[in-house]
């Protein structure tokens, strides 16, 4: 009857089928082992992506007798990436070799100490400036003098325009949404620079999403991950001496408010982590990439994959649990709003004994929607003072470090003036030391930094 029946489907696959790479139900255990196995090849073979397997009910509660034996693992490993052709190499190594103003896009790449060194020796070799992004995770480190300005943010700095639009040729490295950066930079003029495209994302593109972003020009496409270009490019490309003049960045400044802002809290932080290796989960909407500098593969995770907002405890403590035992703190500085829409894995966090440490900045709103709200009002002729409603968190605030102490983990705070800043985040780091999963609530003033 009833509960049964609205718990059936046909293909439950189709749910999510344009979201993952494979779905499969497998009927019998040795389809379930086979299924496993392809699985596990598929969501390994550039580009990744996510698999589903669904074992029905009737699969899990049938009698079965004696299971098949395990097969080798071994031998349905997924393959190695593949590298590119060495006529292409040839073409793209003489290409950016000759180049007077090079520029590389270190987009989304391996996390190895491996690859890590052999982009630190392209650029060192070319002497080509390199551009890191924020969606993606640390790439090249951002204090290194080839790489002279911030992490791109979701609009790219004066001095980023800058030197791309000087750039005569763009070796980019999986960067996300390649064409939409040029339609920035070059404002609707034609891209004068070559441009050199390692990737395979277009593998991964469907007719449902537009997730492909615009189509970027290209000419020279290497259909393979940038870890292999790197390495046949390091090989293949001529040294130049030469470097074209660094472009100027202006320093990260703090706003003027008499308030706590997230360039506080970054102070504060990068004082009380120093000497510590430390990956930073992620980071809140309003953070200036300017704020800390990210010197190893592991330093910084990115973003996720567009505006999803309560990914961020989520993505911590995975990161977390991942890293456990390593001597590597995870901690991450979080928006409010971010944390409340997944505040309840914290209790995942603290039952499995999963240290990390959550700094929320904390503006008591929804203030990405604040700022959409004030411009359909300016736009509209209606009051912008009116922006808030239905997006402020206060009358009563929320008491974020009771919402953590209610689920097993260390609360601290609401945290609103300096001076209580520095010690709050130590005793989150040494609650973390001691094994446990801590939030800060900072009270913060709302902005884009």
């Amino acid at each position: 009857p009833w509960i049964d029946w609205i718990h059936t489907c046909s293909d439950q696959g189709s749910l999510i089928r344009d979201f993952t790479k494979w779905d499969n139900q497998p009927a019998s255990v040795a389809a379930a082992y086979e299924a496993l196995l392809r699985a596990a090849q598929i969501a390994n073979t550039a580009p990744c992506g996510p698999v589903y397997i669904n074992l029905d009910q009737t699969l899990q509660e049938t009698k079965i007798g004696a299971l098949p034996p395990l097969p080798d693992v071994a031998r349905f490993a997924a393959p190695p990436s593949a590298a590119p052709a060495p006529e292409l190499v040839k073409k793209a190594a003489a290409l950016i070799s000759s180049a007077k103003r090079p520029v590389i896009l270190a987009g989304r790449v391996a996390r190895s100490m491996q690859s890590w060194k052999e982009r630190i020796a392209l650029a060192e070799k070319l002497q080509a400036y390199v551009l890191t992004d924020m969606r993606s995770g640390s790439a090249f480190p951002t204090d290194h003098d080839l790489h002279p300005t911030a992490p791109a943010p979701m609009r790219p700095t004066p001095a980023t325009v800058k030197m791309l639009r000087e750039a005569d040729v763009i070796l980019a490295l999986d960067w996300v949404d390649l064409g939409g950066l040029l339609k920035q930079v070059y404002q609707g003029d034609p891209v004068s620079a070559r441009i050199i495209n390692a990737s395979c994302d277009q593998y991964s593109h469907r007719a449902w999403s537009m997730d492909h972003q615009v189509l970027p020009p290209v000419d020279m496409q290497l259909m393979c991950e940038p870890e292999p270009t790197v390495s046949a490019l390091l090989d293949a490309v001529k040294a130049r001496a030469e470097r074209a003049p660094r472009p100027e960045e202006t320093p990260a400044q703090r706003p003027d408010t008499p308030e706590l802002c997230i360039y506080d809290v970054a102070q504060a932080f990068n004082s009380a982590t120093a000497g510590l290796e430390v990956c930073v989960g992620r980071v809140p909407i309003g953070w200036n990439s300017r704020y800390r500098p990210f010197r190893h593969p592991l330093d910084f995770l990115g973003s996720d994959g567009g505006g999803g907002l309560g990914a961020g405890p989520a993505t911590t403590i995975g990161a977390a649990l991942a890293l456990k035992g390593t001597g590597r703190v995870v901690a991450s500085l979080l928006g409010d709003g971010d944390f409340l829409m997944g505040a309840t894995s914290l209790w995942t966090a603290a039952r499995y004994q999963i240290p990390c440490l959550m700094v929320i900045c904390n503006n008591r709103g929804y203030y990405n929607d604040e700022v959409h709200q004030a411009n359909v009002a300016r736009t509209r002729n209606r009051p912008v003072q009116n922006k808030w409603i239905g997006q402020k968190l206060i009358e009563p605030d929320v008491d974020l470090a009771m919402m953590a102490r209610s689920q097993g983990a260390a609360g601290i705070g609401p945290v609103s003036e300096a001076t209580d800043l520095g010690p709050a985040i130590e005793q989150g780091l040494q609650a973390v030391r001691r094994g446990r999963v801590c939030v800060i609530d900072v009270r913060v003033a709302p902005g884009y930094e």
